[in-house]
């Protein structure tokens, strides 16, 4: 009813009443006079300056109009040769106060959150200079705005009402009109009655006088803005309003687009769903608004689909915009161009564009900092940190790492602030100087944009109500300045006011209001602390009395947590940490922090304040108990409020910015100048690293397919690799004396190719973490690197214009041809420089010259066509040259090429012909081209901006800009998958890409790349026959209108011929049977479909023939019998499927994922006889965490099964003893126990191309296997047994996607289907026969298993997750109380589904992460996700819940309990009451968990990452361990269970070694380790501490030794350098270099008599290097004393093959003198690694492996200086060890055997068990167990015979 006394029009000046001024205002010169025109009175609004001349309605800017007319009618007038400006505040739904400017002292378009400037064009204006004054005999004008469309198309706003109105000089306006209805001034009411038109006429009272006789549009103008307006009839949307031409002859001018060369009327878009049209020409006399989103549009009607016709703006892109608004949801910027200029009628080209709009939205953004690493704040729930990258402000949530973005800024953020509430949030850029904004910080919009008087902002401070904000920084003159603005009326739609603003003389390096009383500040600087107060509106300050300390440099500030806050704390750059008493402004203490330990201790004490050279404190943070200090020493140290003592310190990878303690007082938030982000979790003493980042401009990208990977190079002399599903950082290769300049992925090997600065070209190795090769071909610096893509050739190009050929199909590629002056040589290092085609053919470059495009033959070189890029436009002037080149995917041939002209011509590859133009496609030349696989979009970037082409659209192709990047787009690719977007330059972007990934067939487009090629395993070779053949055809090959799952491809293999019944089934309900056999013998219908090759599939019903497939609605398959007879008296039965195409990985942790190994699979190794082995599996150490589900307990029997690796361990919980059930060779991904708890199915992965996955039947009492099964091709998802385990489910991963079902009777394989899309989970219904349910993208799919005989069919339904639930993926399943499902999603919600209804009645948010077990037994429910989080939810009122339908609230759900454990959670198995279970984590730990007593139990624990070293202490009562994730953990071997670990963050542990027995008594045993940043740690294992941190290498150790007694540390690097340290001085004494080069992997020392071999020393050691380098030394380290006994050198092994043995990052040494292995990359050639130790039976023995040219093992005599034994082996060993007593020896291999040799008869024995390469051997002291490990899993064996 508000709205009643509104309609239909409303005479804004008289119902305010105007003339009185007492609800309005006037300003200046405002006066009424008579018309002429109108002949009535009308107002004339003149001046000078428009801001001081004016009519504004309401009175003040505290009211309100509250129109709510969606239509605001202006009738005015401009005044000749003056400027004028309208003004009109509009409030949105949020109640968000948005400004709209209309003037034509604008020259272009701009837009901000809050204010909206349109530039106006007056009639007459030039076309050169669109904006500008009002020509003389300027006319009446009836300006129609449409406030709803403008606020959502530009905005994406919803427009509420109208607030108030301001009318500047200079123009005459008579009236101001709102309404909800379109009124046309042009017709009157006799007209639109007698033509009976479908139009509203303009009421007379806003009518304008027309001489009888003539025409309105003769007299008048009429705009209206925008045209398209929904409530305009759809043929009458023209910018003058005429009727139809049939009912007026005369002719009448209407606004249509203006005419322009081919390309560049295109559509640029500004919001979703909604384009807006470029600017019109003015042939006539012209009036409107314009350049850059203006006030015009022209609509023109585009058929989509099927016949339905949308209405569409047509832009025009002739212009840039200068503010291209994104606000936080990631919209889009317009660069359109609009003019409002009437014009004869033409026909106007239809654009059709079925893009969606926006079609890309930023997902995540690797980078941090910009313009400065300083800024990083919590919030105030400590569960998001808000951080600047660049121009974007990025919150990151720690728990999930998801990302949400600020976005408006368009340069570097140089400062933010956030308020204590998280309402508002503000930030300043560092460029246009002073621009400050203020942002809602729960909906992400922007507030208010306003100038500061501080010409460069560097600090802003928010008090904590949010009602202050004080900003800092220099003005114009260099002086700095304190502003406070008060913001608390920006919430309520007001703007932030100036309170007061001072000028100081003094430097401020920090300032911060005070928490408890927002009128009190503090700051410092160099020589100066300061505290400030606002009163009076003055800002006034006094210094604090620093005495002795006032000429130190202040860095940062502090306020203490007491209520009155009278302690406040500050630190300096020489180390001080002053205590101020506020209220006696003197300072209470001084404290000094120091670098080093005092050297006078006994023992090294912690660091602490006393006299001596501070260390530069840059950063300090205070909680209510402690005080966290960051130093420029790259070290985060936590203090007590006293600073007594050292809590906890983390060393970072560079120099401390900034540090915050979170709310609670938990976390510490850190930043380092080196572009990390990360915090110190204090119970857990443990670091977080959250983002890694380049710190400067990145140049260049490269993507990799099967591990989903990126590759990025810097000029911060870097390369980094990333991983695509995390972006979390993997790899980090730097180069100080050499910038990256270009990278390349292999397409299928784990390599990557780098060029660099200085021509070098890089061959590095992931897995190894090396170069594995080096070319210097090239004189200049790389432009490029590109490989094929089937991985066979690589090219290169440099600046000096050389191009180079490698062969990099083998593991080391080698050069096959170079070629000079081939290449342009003033080419700029780009990554479009050097393109190949899809199909390998072809070779495609820029040069010899840059008007020169040459063509290549990419296997020889030789030049198949040359194109003069320069003559393609005979029109243009200039000479055009190549900037970048491209080849679209195949089959096309054709080469996209970026011009000089801003042009992107596209050529025919074998002709040179141009076959289109994209003109005008950037204002500067594109750098950077990428075309999508299915050649729909195509991505150009160039400056700042990206823009996205319908490149399929031959005419006029419309395209969409997106902005976000502060400095020029360096490159732009596409994903692997299509799905996703990238661009880097200030930092890495990853869009989404919101369009469906095909369209439309691309063959249906006249000269589009063309048709991709069919996928046969898919839809096949169909032969089409009867009524409804072109009806199924249509569903199988994806061409019935709706988008395909994926781009079809085409198929590897032929698979098993199917037979299809393509005619309705006997219920007629037209639904498909499909068939695994081969053509039927007789027909299930009349007409039948014959479809050779393609694995049985899923085909969704369409309903009644009517070609449309109905999402949600049944399938049926009909699955026969396999025509298979008895299984294999071998056991083993294997069935081959057709491998398809695999697709990528879901993005779902719950989906399995084998880690990655490259080792070899030995063949014909021989088992050792029953009975007769001389090693028996004892024990595993170790969890998989990277399995899911495979973890087995049954609490009624006490039966517990895990697996680690590829073995299943079944322990018994109360002796701790296991039992191994060895058979499997690869990773076993999941596990599953039948009902009856007799059977056991294993599953993993498969070994090799040829091989197939194995599923193992194991028979529980005996453990023994009792059948091998193999169908899958890539891995197994999940296992299940039937309610009677009759039958056996198995279910593929994303790669395989199949379904398949085994009778556990027969062991046959019963069915197998072929799924559409990758499945997460399933789980057979507990209380329903043969009812299977599965999950996965989005819908929840239920099997029904009907057994007809000897027949099973299976009938499927297929329910999509409802909309309102909004859950996008669902990853795992539980059944509850019947008829209930459970389903847990990505998004971390639970849905709770009626089976008996097929429908979802209840969701709940359940957790932030992704959600990967449910389990449900009773009334409780247990849930654990990627969070980390286990939760026990009450349930019990569910049932009740399901009777309400969709009413049902999740109010009744209870959450009980909650722990928090050290992983993923992955695997879970409960006790039917709930109370009790075990759980599995990413960790590799499986915890008891016991809901009653609220805790969690550690049962079983390994290392998360690669085990580097097993050592032992003397008396053999522990072991100790160190791995990559850098831990050092120490075990009993008794019990073999963790009892003591010590943790150092961001560092790998790479040796270790355990002090002799000669070392003291039994409680000073200490254990010395060796890290990758070069620091030597020595631990106390009786007090658990550490005792020593040592510096004494400059690169990682990788390899360390105590001497004889004990009293001395021998440590060497992988720079081949030796460093002799004294643990108990920790003074470095000696530095020996002579293996400098190479790295050292092995050193041992054992003690020797006085004079042997004839030198002096009670020492005996050696140290072996990476060079086929063995040096023996004898010493006495007391004496100082060291010389050399031997030098013994090998020539280079003779490889049979080129592989690369997969070795760990980094290496270390044996600990136990008898023992000996290599864990350091191999060396450039290949080569393996070096391994030599003493022989423990006889001393004057040395044994060495890999130092001769064939795999052998050498004995050498230390005395005879000769070899004087040889044992041969089958391959190159990668680890050796020596039993201290018998005369044994074991060796690991790559190829996962472990061998025991008898050295004295030179028999051996080969065990299997490991799944990948055994890169560790240790024999114990007593040489009764041996330990082995293969990456993170540790094998106990016992030796029998010895």
């Amino acid at each position: 009813m508000a709205r009643v006394w509104q309609h239909p029009f409303l005479n804004v000046f008289r119902q305010f009443k105007v003339d009185e001024w007492k609800r309005s205002t006037k300003e200046g010169d405002v006066a009424t006079v008579m018309d002429k025109t109108l002949k009535c009175t009308v107002y004339r609004i003149r001046g000078t300056v428009s801001a001081s001349n004016y009519i504004q309605l309401p009175k003040t800017s505290t009211q309100s109009l509250g129109l709510t007319g969606r239509y605001l009618y202006l009738l005015f007038r401009p005044l000749s040769t003056k400027h004028f400006v309208i003004h009109l505040d509009l409030s949105t739904e949020e109640s968000q106060v948005i400004r709209v400017s209309l003037s034509n002292l604008f020259k272009e378009f701009k837009s901000t959150a809050t204010w909206l400037q349109f530039p106006f064009i007056c009639e007459g204006t030039s076309g050169k200079d669109l904006a500008g004054v009002a020509p003389p005999g300027a006319r009446w004008t009836c300006l129609q705005l449409d406030l709803h469309d403008i606020l959502l198309v530009y905005l994406n706003r919803r427009y509420n009402h109208l607030k108030g109105v301001r009318l500047c000089a200079s123009l005459l306006v008579r009236s101001l009109y709102t309404s909800d209805l379109c009124f046309d001034p042009a017709v009157t009411v006799a007209e639109a009655r007698r033509a009976k038109l479908p139009v509203t006429p303009m009421p007379r009272e806003m009518a304008f006088p027309v001489p009888k006789g003539e025409n309105w549009h003769d007299h008048y103008i009429h705009i209206r803005f925008p045209s398209d307006s929904p409530a305009a009839p759809s043929k009458l949307v023209q910018r003058n309003g005429s009727p139809p031409e049939a009912d007026f002859p005369r002719h009448v001018p209407q606004l249509l687009p203006r005419p322009v060369p081919f390309g560049k009327s295109r559509q640029d878009s500004v919001s979703p769903g909604v384009q807006v049209l470029g600017p019109t020409a003015s042939g006539q006399a012209s009036l409107g608004l314009p350049p850059e989103d203006g006030l015009s549009s022209e609509c023109s009607e585009v058929s989509i689909g099927g016949g339905s016709r949308v209405h569409r703006r047509e832009p025009s892109a002739s212009t840039k915009a200068t503010d291209k608004h994104a606000a936080g949801s990631g919209l889009p910027a317009s660069v359109c161009n609009l003019a409002l200029v009437p014009k004869a009628p033409e026909d106007a080209t239809k654009h059709e564009s079925l893009l969606p709009d926006p079609v890309l939205k930023l997902k995540r953004v690797i980078g941090f900092g910009g313009h400065s690493t300083k800024w990083a704040l919590w919030t105030k729930d400590g569960a998001a940190v808000v951080y600047p990258c660049h121009a974007v402000i990025v919150v990151l949530c720690i728990d999930t790492r998801e990302q949400c973005f600020f976005l408006g800024h368009t340069d570097k953020v140089s400062a933010l602030a956030l308020d204590g509430s998280n309402s508002l949030l503000a930030s300043a850029q560092a460029r246009p100087h002073s621009m400050l904004r203020l942002w809602d910080f729960q909906t992400r919009s922007c507030l208010s944009l306003f100038r500061s008087p501080v010409h460069t902002v560097c600090s802003l401070s928010f008090s904590d109500s949010g009602a202050l904000l004080c900003c800092i920084g220099k003005d114009h003159h260099g002086k700095m300045m304190v502003v406070a603005w008060g913001t608390d009326q920006v919430g309520q739609g007001g703007e932030a006011v100036i309170l007061a603003k001072a000028n100081t003389d003094v430097d401020i390096q920090a300032f911060e209001i005070a928490f408890f009383n927002e009128t009190r500040m503090a700051s410092c600087g160099r020589g100066n602390v300061r505290l400030w107060r606002l009163r009076g509106g003055g800002l006034c300050s006094c210094p604090v009395d620093l005495g002795e300390h006032h000429a130190l440099e202040f860095t940062d500030l502090a306020f203490g947590k007491a209520q009155d806050g009278r302690t406040l704390y500050v630190c300096s750059r020489s180390g001080h940490i002053l205590e101020i008493d506020r209220q006696r402004m003197a300072v209470r203490r001084a404290r000094y922090l120091l670098p080093t330990e005092t050297p006078s201790s006994p023992l090294p004490q912690k660091q602490a304040f006393s006299l001596g050279p501070g260390i530069a404190i840059s950063s300090l943070s205070v909680s209510q108990a402690e005080c966290a200090v960051g130093s420029e020493d790259g070290c985060l140290r936590l203090w007590p409020l006293d600073f007594s003592s050292v809590l906890l310190e983390a060393e970072h990878e560079g120099p401390i910015s900034s540090v915050r303690l979170s709310p609670d007082g938990l976390r510490v938030l850190s930043t380092t100048s080196s572009g990390h982000l990360g915090f110190l979790d204090i119970p857990s003493r443990e670091y977080n690293v959250l983002v890694r980042s380049h710190t400067a401009l990145v140049l260049g990208l490269a993507t990799e397919c099967n591990r989903g990977q990126l590759a990025t190079v810097s000029q911060d002399h870097t390369v980094r690799v990333w991983d695509l599903a995390t972006l979390q950082q993997l790899y980090d290769f730097t180069s100080p004396e050499e910038a990256p300049c270009a990278v390349a992925f292999h397409p299928t090997q784990p390599v990557f190719f780098c060029g660099f600065s200085s021509g070098a070209v890089r061959s590095f190795s992931l897995e190894a973490t090396r170069v594995l090769v080096e070319h210097r071909c090239h004189q200049g610096a790389i432009t490029s690197l590109v490989t094929s893509p089937d991985g066979s050739l690589l090219f290169s190009a440099c600046s000096q214009g050389t191009l180079a050929q490698y062969h990099c199909a083998a593991t080391c590629c080698r050069v096959l041809r170079v070629a000079a002056n081939v290449v342009c040589r003033d080419a700029l290092p780009r990554p479009n420089a050097l393109a190949v085609s899809g199909d390998n053919r072809l070779l495609a470059f820029m040069g010899p010259f840059k008007y020169m495009v040459t063509i290549m033959d990419a296997a020889s070189l030789d030049e198949l066509l040359r194109i003069d890029v320069s003559a393609l436009d005979l029109a243009s002037s200039g000479l055009d040259s190549a900037v970048a080149v491209c080849f679209s995917p195949a089959p096309r041939s054709h080469l996209l090429v970026s011009l000089s002209s801003n042009k992107v011509v596209v050529l025919d590859a074998i002709s040179g012909r141009m076959v289109r133009e994209f003109c005008d496609v950037h204002p500067v030349a594109c750098s950077a081209l990428a075309l999508s696989g299915d050649a729909r979009l195509l991505l150009t970037a160039a400056d700042r901006a990206i823009k996205v082409w319908d490149y399929l659209t031959q005419s006029n192709p419309s395209c969409q800009v997106y902005i976000g990047h502060s400095e020029p787009v360096q490159a732009v690719a596409f994903t692997p998958d299509q799905q996703h977007l990238l661009s880097v330059g200030d930092a890495i972007f990853l869009w989404d890409i919101l369009a469906s990934p095909e369209r439309s067939p691309p063959e249906s487009v006249p000269g589009s790349p063309g048709p991709p090629p069919t996928n046969e395993a898919v839809s096949g070779r169909t032969t089409v026959e009867g009524p409804n053949a072109r009806q199924q055809e249509d569903v199988l090959s994806g061409t019935d209108g709706l988008p395909r799952c994926q781009v079809p491809v085409p198929s590897q293999a032929a698979p098993p011929q199917l037979s299809i019944c393509a005619g309705p089934l006997e219920a007629g309900d037209g639904t498909f049977s499909v068939s695994d056999e081969g053509p039927s013998e007789e027909s299930h219908s009349p007409e039948g479909l014959c479809q050779a090759p393609g694995p049985p599939m899923l085909v969704q019903k369409e309903a009644c023939g009517a070609g449309d497939g109905a999402a949600g609605g049944p399938w049926d398959l009909s699955v026969l019998p396999h025509p298979h007879g008895q299984p294999s008296k071998q056991g083993a039965w294997s069935i081959r499927r057709a491998r398809t195409q695999p697709t990528a990985r879901p993005d779902a942790y719950k989906h399995f994922t084998a880690r990655y190994k490259a080792s070899p699979m030995a063949k014909n190794v021989s088992s050792p006889p029953a009975g007769g082995e001389w090693l028996h599996l004892k024990a595993v150490v170790g969890y998989n965490g990277n399995g899911r589900a495979n973890v087995i307990w049954r609490p009624d029997t006490g039966f517990f099964a895990y697996t680690c690796g590829c073995l299943v361990v079944v322990e018994d919980l109360h002796s701790g003893s296991q039992q191994h059930w060895l058979g499997h060779s690869e990773e076993i991904s999941t596990l599953a126990l039948s009902h009856d708890a007799q059977v056991l199915a294993s599953a993993s992965g498969s070994s090799g191309a040829a091989s197939g996955c194995q599923i193992r039947i194991w028979d529980v009492p005996g453990g023994s296997c009792q059948q091998l099964l193999s169908h899958h091709c890539t891995a197994v998802q999940a296992l299940a047994f039937s309610r009677d385990d009759r039958l056996l489910v198995t279910l593929g991963d994303y790669g395989d996607r199949t379904l398949a079902l085994w009778s556990m009777a027969t062991y046959e394989l019963v069915s197998s289907t072929h799924l559409p899309e990758p499945v997460h989970d399933m789980a057979f219904n507990p209380w329903g026969a043969g009812e299977l349910a599965c999950v996965g993208q989005g819908a929840l799919t239920l099997w029904l298993l009907q057994q007809r005989g000897p027949d099973i069919s299976l009938q499927v339904h297929r329910e999509p997750v409802p909309e309102t639930v909004g859950a996008g993926e669902l990853t795992s399943l539980c059944y509850g109380a019947e008829p209930l499902l459970y389903c847990g999603s990505n998004a971390g919600q639970v849905c709770v589904w009626d089976t008996s209804a097929s429908r979802c009645f209840l969701a709940w948010e359940a957790d932030d992460g992704e959600i990967g077990v449910l389990l449900c037994s009773g009334s409780r429910l247990v849930s654990g996700s990627n969070t980390r989080r286990l939760r026990l939810w009450a349930v019990g009122a569910v049932p009740e819940l399901r009777r309400k339908g969709s009413g049902a609230r999740s109010s009744s759900v209870f959450l009980e309990r909650e722990l928090t454990l050290d992983g993923a959670i992955v695997s879970a198995v409960f006790h039917d009451s709930m109370d009790m279970g075990v759980v599995g984590t990413t960790a590799g730990t499986l915890w008891y968990v016991s809901w009653a007593e609220g805790t969690s139990t550690r049962l079983i624990s390994g290392h998360r990452s690669k085990v580097n070293e097993v050592v032992f202490s003397p008396s053999e009562s522990h072991c100790a361990t160190c791995g990559d994730d850098g831990s050092v953990r120490v075990w009993s071997l008794s019990s073999m269970e963790l009892v003591i670990q010590f943790q150092v963050l961001n560092q790998s542990c790479l040796c270790l070694a355990w002090s002799p027995p000669s070392c003291g008594r039994p409680e000073q045993q200490h254990v010395a380790a060796g890290y990758s940043d070069g620091t030597l740690r020595v631990f106390n294992i009786s007090r658990i501490s550490m005792e020593l941190k040592m510096h004494p290498h400059l690169a990682a150790l990788t390899a360390i030794a105590f001497s004889a007694d004990g009293q001395t540390i021998i440590s060497g690097d992988k720079d081949g350098l030796v460093a002799v340290s004294q643990p108990r001085t920790g003074l470095t004494f000696r530095i020996l270099s002579d293996h400098r080069g190479a790295p050292i992997s092995t050193i041992q020392s054992t003690s020797k008599e006085n004079g042997a071999f004839g030198v002096e020393g009670t020492d005996l050691w050696l140290a072996a290097s990476g060079d086929q380098r063995v040096s023996i030394w004898a010493s006495n380290w007391l004496r100082d004393c060291c010389e050399l006994v031997d030098w013994l050198s090998f020539p280079a092994p003779i490889l049979m093959e080129v592989r690369v043995l997969v070795a760990p990052q980094v290496g270390t040494v044996p600990a136990h003198p008898a023992t000996a292995r290599c864990a350091f990359p191999q060396a450039s050639d290949c080569s393996p690694p070096s391994l030599a130790a003493f022989c423990p039976w006889d001393r004057t023995l040395l044994v060495c492996a890999g130092l001769g040219p064939h795999p052998e093992v050498v004995f050498y005599g230390l005395c005879q200086k000769q070899v004087v034994k040889k044992i041969p082996l089958p391959f190159f060993a990668v680890s050796l060890s020596l039993s201290p007593r018998a005369h044994f020896m074991a060796i690991g291999f790559a190829e996962r055997v472990l061998r025991l040799v008898d050295c004295v008869s030179g028999a051996a024995q080969d065990f299997a068990g490991h799944d990948d390469w055994v890169q560790l051997c240790r024999f114990a002291p007593s040489a009764s167990l041996l330990f082995t490990a293969a990456h993170n899993e540790i094998l106990v064996w016992e030796v029998t015979d010895c």
